[in-house]
């Protein structure tokens, strides 16, 4: 592999807090895929290849625990080949790929095919095989097995693991390793039947709705279960909670941080981006029902926005993840409670997180790109990912922070083009994507 040099930058890497308060250019060498120097321009020598990328963003590549690559068992909606261009063309280096799959991920063997070179990854592709044996929520994968296979943690996503007894034996069992839990938080015996937020807007649609309660719920369980197995088994167990987006779950995360449990979260563009008006889009010319905004958790009230903001900016929030869930048009466009839950969102997760967060609510690129890929690597213990520390491979976004843009679903690489934001105005373009230093994506 030839040597890259990469001119002119302004190199911003929240692991090191290098060009956080200050905006000097600087170069930086790739060898061998990984990072050989950052200097100040002019110190380096001249490489085989060379990138000026004078007024440009350098960051560590973006980091995402939560996607879905519908493969194997459903590969007309997405691929992992197809998965990953779309993540790359995002600026995501690294993607954690969710085990609901047909069949699920919970063995060795199959770990093992998802992670293969045969399929083909642009980018650094990870999973986090089932918690439970076929997702469902009884006995428990064989942990050790997975993680000695380069499982980064376990979850039944797409689902919560609901019984007491079998969580508690999940974290227990992932505490002994050291791997987190992600859970789902949906208590479906408050939503069977429900496929919007609980309030106005459901009742004006005629549709029933989830409770926040549904989600607080199992939140207050599992954080109640950490209490106690830190009491009873002295273990520090590590709950990871997917998707937050109610202030009252947000409430109980902060409370448990502040008591010193090892709790993380995630929240998702969408939630923080939208609200449940979103579905009824007649006041536009739209329709009434818009299947593309529907997802679990559903979009919530603008209270419930404001919230997963407010947590973004005070620290409780530990990471953005996409929840990135692609789904065929025909499938997507039937009666809105047929509909499956999920859009994609690989390709307008920065766009938005810099519009939103960075432009509206003033948070620095420093701690938009900490929650897209330092907070994240930390979260699954990657080591030499998610920062650009000499030696760590060569991850990289290149990125203008304020270049707007339009964000077109059918331009998408990905298969599917179930997204809200289709046409929605977006701040910050990629111009180029490195994985372990090479260019996979570049505009």
């Amino acid at each position: 592999m030839t040597d890259l040099l990469i001119r002119n930058a302004h190199i911003i890497d929240p692991a090191t807090n290098l060009g956080t308060q200050e905006a000097a250019p600087r170069d930086l060498l790739i060898r061998a895929g990984r990072i050989a120097a950052i200097e100040a321009p002019g110190v380096l020598p001249k490489a085989g290849e060379e990138l000026d990328a004078t007024g440009l963003i350098l960051a560590p590549g973006l980091i995402d625990v939560h996607v879905h690559l519908r493969e194997p068992g459903q590969t007309y909606k997405e691929t992992i080949a197809t998965g990953t261009r779309a993540a790359a063309a995002g600026g995501f280096t690294t993607v954690v790929a969710m085990p609901n799959t047909i069949p699920a991920n919970d063995t060795v063997d199959k770990l093992h095919w998802m992670l293969s070179p045969e399929r083909n990854a642009v980018v650094h592709l990870l999973a986090m095989p089932a918690a439970t044996l076929g997702s469902l929520g009884e006995a428990l994968s064989d942990y050790e097995a997975l993680a000695k296979a380069g499982a980064v943690g376990f979850t039944d996503d797409g689902k919560p693991v609901l019984e007491d007894h079998v969580m508690r034996a999940a974290l227990v069992a992932a505490a002994r390793l050291g791997l987190p839990i992600s859970q789902h938080a949906e208590d479906t015996r408050l939503t069977g039947g429900c496929s919007m937020n609980h309030g106005p807007v459901a009742f004006r649609l005629g549709l029933r709705g989830m409770t926040i309660e549904a989600e607080s719920n199992i939140v207050e369980r599992d954080i109640q279960l950490l209490r106690d197995i830190e009491k009873s088994d002295k273990l520090r167990p590590h709950l990871h909670v997917q998707h937050v987006s109610t202030g009252k779950a947000i409430q109980a995360i902060r409370e448990a941080k502040q008591q010193g449990l090892h709790v993380t979260c995630e929240a998702a563009p969408h939630h923080f981006t939208l609200t449940d008006e979103a579905l009824d889009t007649r006041e536009k010319g739209g329709v009434a029902f818009n299947t593309n905004a529907k997802m679990n958790p559903p979009l919530r009230s603008e209270l419930d926005r404001l919230a997963v903001i407010e947590a973004l900016l005070d620290g409780t929030v530990d990471c953005i993840a996409t929840d990135h869930a692609p789904h065929a048009a025909h499938e997507k466009e039937v009666e809105f409670e047929r509909a499956p839950n999920g859009i994609t969102g690989l390709e307008t997760a920065l766009g938005l997180a810099l519009r939103i967060l960075h432009r509206d609510h003033g948070l620095s690129l420093a701690r938009i790109l900490a929650l897209m890929s330092t907070n994240p690597a930390q979260i699954i213990h990657l080591k030499d990912r998610g920062n650009l520390t000499i030696g760590s491979h060569a991850d990289l976004i290149l990125f203008s922070p304020t270049a707007e843009w339009t964000y077109s679903a059918q331009a998408s690489l990905s298969k599917s083009k179930n997204s809200p934001f289709d046409g929605t105005p977006m701040l910050g373009q990629i111009h180029a994507t490195l994985s372990e230093g090479r260019i996979v994506h570049r505009t």
